[in-house]
């Protein structure tokens, strides 16, 4: 006779995996944590020397890993992330195999490389960067022996997420640029097709300080016989790109001229679109997304996938609904609280500002919106603040976790300047802002539901992702 297992032996079986699992997962986090606090105390993103040849550097003794696959490359001010992310989507659609690289993250570094729409596990990073950093070490030796700093912040994580896209393998990567352009870590790839969302004033310390100078230093991303998707541009950046363009043959289609948002409609949760290619005319698109703005992101979004999937045909329709269906983007008007609703949006700039308050026009419809507002110490202060005024009854001004962030006493002197003395208060940590914000909403509530009140959390993506870890989104 053949003994029997005793009786619960499968669910203790269950709970012992478990436990196993969940013990590798805290492992792995604490090798992440480790790792990231070393990224961490490298030159930062905001800080780096303009060129190419570093990280080329580290690619070339990896054997070029970021030639393993085919690739979209973004660039421009604003609508990066979300561009990229509609972009990801419809081609991870078409079956590919997909991999994102965007910046910065809400609460994870994890996000910032994701391989078919997943963030990569905590035990992946550890595992990639396990596999380069000896080759990082190397350079970096070779870096300070020429008196040179050691690789930055933005040129590791670059690294890291070209090997975890090439050993995932993914069929085609599309990648968001740190900073600019030309310069950029992630220059290092040949994209057949390139993104160049509104180019405006910003990281002028860095990029130029004319919208033409900034221009320049972006379209360095275009390649030899790529295909350009451009939005609609100031002539001063239309004309650089046009010429970048024509210097390098490549095609290329021009939001306005080839692309087209023809109609568009607010509807339940988004839109409704109709956007029209070089390939087709795309009707009845629903879209998750507010604002004006995503409907011109996604069209940028539709352009590239077609240039890339069929070189500027057009794309099943069926594919394209379901693609943009399934669109999210984090921390862009997204909704994180109800009763006062509580909204949080990474606009960090004037032009990102001015379409959040479009979008706040049409997608909500608040009767009193109070600002919580923080803002990075390189940005326009003063161009965000006078933005938001007209939609915002008060503000109360603060700083985010980042090093970075503008001191509120600061902050709070530009404000009154824009909104008045009598409308502008101070609170030195976020968690009190909000507090204060929502009592000053909740006070103009006169049904006492919420219905029309709400709460604005903006100036950087750093503010929207903490509001959304106190908010338990993160």
């Amino acid at each position: 006779m053949s003994a029997r297992p005793a009786a619960g032996g499968a669910p203790q079986r269950r709970k012992g995996a478990d436990a196993r699992r969940a013990a590798e997962d805290s492992a792995a986090q604490a090798d992440l944590d480790r790792i990231w606090a070393h990224i961490e105390a490298r030159a930062p993103e905001h800080d780096f020397d303009p060129t190419l040849s570093r990280v080329a550097r580290v690619f070339e003794i990896l054997g070029a890993p970021q030639h393993s696959f085919r690739s979209i490359h973004l660039t421009g001010t604003n609508g990066k992330t979300s561009t990229a992310r509609m972009t990801e989507r419809l081609v991870r659609e078409h079956g590919l195999r997909t991999g994102l690289f965007t910046s910065p993250h809400l609460t994870s570094v994890t996000e910032r490389i994701q391989i078919d729409g997943e963030p990569i596990s905590a035990q992946g990073f550890v595992d990639t960067w396990n596999d380069v950093y000896p080759y990082i070490q190397i350079v970096d030796g070779e870096l300070q022996a020429s008196g040179q700093s050691q690789l930055s912040f933005f040129e590791v994580l670059t690294v890291v997420a070209f090997a975890a896209f090439a050993d995932a393998p993914v069929d085609v990567a599309v990648v968001e640029v740190g900073m600019g352009g030309e310069w950029d870590s992630t220059n290092v790839i040949d994209a057949e097709v390139a993104v160049v969302t509104p180019v405006a004033l910003d990281h002028e310390r860095w990029l130029g300080h004319t919208v033409g100078e900034i221009a320049r230093v972006k379209a360095g991303i275009i390649k030899e016989g790529a295909t350009v998707v451009s939005a609609e541009q100031t002539d001063e950046a239309a004309e650089v790109l046009a010429a970048a363009s024509a210097a390098r043959h490549a095609r290329l289609l021009r939001e306005g001229e080839e692309l087209a948002v023809v109609e568009r409609t607010v509807a339940v949760g988004g839109q409704q679109l109709t956007l029209r290619t070089a390939g087709a005319v795309y009707q009845d698109v629903y879209l998750p997304l507010f604002g004006e703005h995503q409907a011109h992101n996604a069209l940028l979004a539709l352009a590239a996938g077609e240039a890339l999937l069929t070189g500027g045909r057009a794309l099943d329709g069926a594919v394209v609904e379901a693609a943009f269906g399934g669109a999210t983007s984090p921390g862009r008007l997204e909704v994180v609280r109800s009763s006062p609703t509580v909204v949080v949006d990474a606009a960090h700039n004037p032009a990102g500002a001015e379409a959040l308050v479009a979008a706040l026009d049409e997608a909500f419809a608040f009767t009193r919106l109070v600002g919580v507002v923080g803002v990075l110490g390189d940005k326009d202060a003063e161009g965000v603040l006078a933005a938001l005024e007209p939609v915002l009854a008060e503000v109360v001004v603060t700083q985010s976790s980042s090093p970075r962030s503008t001191p509120p006493d600061e902050l709070a002197e530009v404000a009154r300047d824009v909104f008045g003395e009598d409308r502008v208060h101070v609170a030195d940590q976020l968690s009190e802002a909000l507090q204060i914000a929502v009592d000053l909403a909740e006070a103009g509530d006169e049904t006492g539901v919420g219905t029309g009140t709400g709460v604005l959390v903006t100036g950087s993506v750093i503010m929207a992702a903490d509001a959304r870890i106190l908010l338990g989104r993160g």
